[in-house]
């Protein structure tokens, strides 16, 4: 039995690491598996599928090979380097932690979970991603994908959104991590959770390795595994954006820092589904005055919130100064400025 009481995980490991060592997918950063690759990898794969990830990972490790490079760039060409990717502050915490790096730790990722820990946007499960691939310490790295795998192995039904469940299947896997293999292991384990023990619907469990000592399986219970609570309904919130030219230049904003998609460049926009004599008095507070052309709606769906859009493009007669608008060219719009997927739906009428 492990700490906590949970059947071991013992009877898993031989068989996944060698399907692991058969099947595994060829991916950009396990090829060369260095501190570094894996730490930006790991941050980029968060919330984001690996097909996505790909080519942001191999642009970012051109532009920004090393740590020191990391925490020297511009953060506007940090955020375009980003740009897609969602969840900015990532991108944001990267940088704050290349930069901690290299005042304490001589430009390097250490090898210890606890200050890997310490730094701006790791936490315990990337920590252990990092420690057990990249340097081989016995740590384990416990992420949704594994408390899904671990949770049906074992039929456990506990909710696993909870810190206690969390905790045991961490203590369940961290009691069975190979001696000389904690890399392979914990990848093996993602890989699992990646392609074959699939959400509710899609498990592929003719294929699972493991299916023989699955206790999930054997009991007909795959599809009731995990058990989380229901998420609270997200918040709507309504919103109106312009997209202001003026001739070959677009007028973007920077939203303020803090909350959320705080200090990024964005197309301006105004709370509230605005009819166009709102939205030409909401302009007239900006000190603009155009045409208006009605635009398509659009809605974006963020962690707890949703955004339903209307839009309007707006050929500009007039502008008065107004310091919290900044007029762009084209080529300056998609070379130099990141803007938040939740404005991709606006974005081919300001590049035209």
């Amino acid at each position: 039995m492990t700490p906590n009481n949970l059947p071991s995980l013992a009877p898993i490991v031989p068989p996944l690491l060698d399907w692991y060592a058969a099947s595994a997918r060829v991916l950009p950063w396990r090829s060369d598996p260095t501190p570094y690759r894996v730490w930006v990898s790991e941050i980029m794969l968060q919330q984001t599928r690996v097909e996505a990830v790909k080519p942001y990972f191999e642009r970012f490790m051109a532009a920004l090979p090393d740590i020191p490079a990391l925490a020297a760039v511009e953060e506007d060409t940090l955020l375009k380097l980003w740009e897609g990717l969602g969840y900015y502050s990532r991108a944001r915490n990267l940088k704050k932690a290349a930069q901690l790096l290299c005042e304490r730790h001589g430009g390097q990722l250490p090898a210890s979970v606890e200050a890997l820990c310490a730094l701006p946007g790791i936490g315990p499960y990337t920590a252990g991603a990092i420690a057990s691939i990249a340097f081989g310490i016995p740590a384990p790295a416990v992420d949704g994908n594994v408390l899904r795998v671990v949770s049906r192995i074992l039929a456990y039904e506990a909710d696993i959104a909870t810190p206690a469940a969390k905790t045991a299947i961490t203590q369940a896997v961290a009691a069975v991590i190979p001696e000389g293999h904690a890399g392979a292991f914990t990848q093996a384990l993602m890989e699992l959770g990646a392609m074959v023990c699939l959400p509710v619907g899609a498990a592929h469990c003719a294929d699972c390795p493991v299916r023989m000592h699955c206790e999930g399986h054997r009991r007909d219970m795959v599809d009731r595994l995990p058990v989380k609570a229901p998420k609270k309904p997200r918040r709507v919130e309504h919103k109106t954006v312009f997209v202001l030219y003026d001739g070959p230049r677009t007028a973007l904003r920077k939203r303020k820092a803090g909350g959320l998609l705080g200090g990024m460049w964005e197309l301006p926009n105004a709370d509230g589904e605005l009819t166009p004599d709102q939205a030409e008095e909401v302009l007239a507070q900006w000190g603009i005055r155009g045409a208006l052309t009605s635009l398509p709606a659009a809605k974006h769906i963020f962690t707890h919130v949703e955004w339903h859009m209307v839009g309007y493009r707006v050929q500009v007669t007039q502008i008065l100064e107004n310091p919290h608008l900044v007029w762009v060219e084209k080529q300056a719009l998609s070379e130099q400025y990141a803007l938040p997927t939740a404005f991709r739906a606006y974005m081919p009428f300001a590049n035209r």
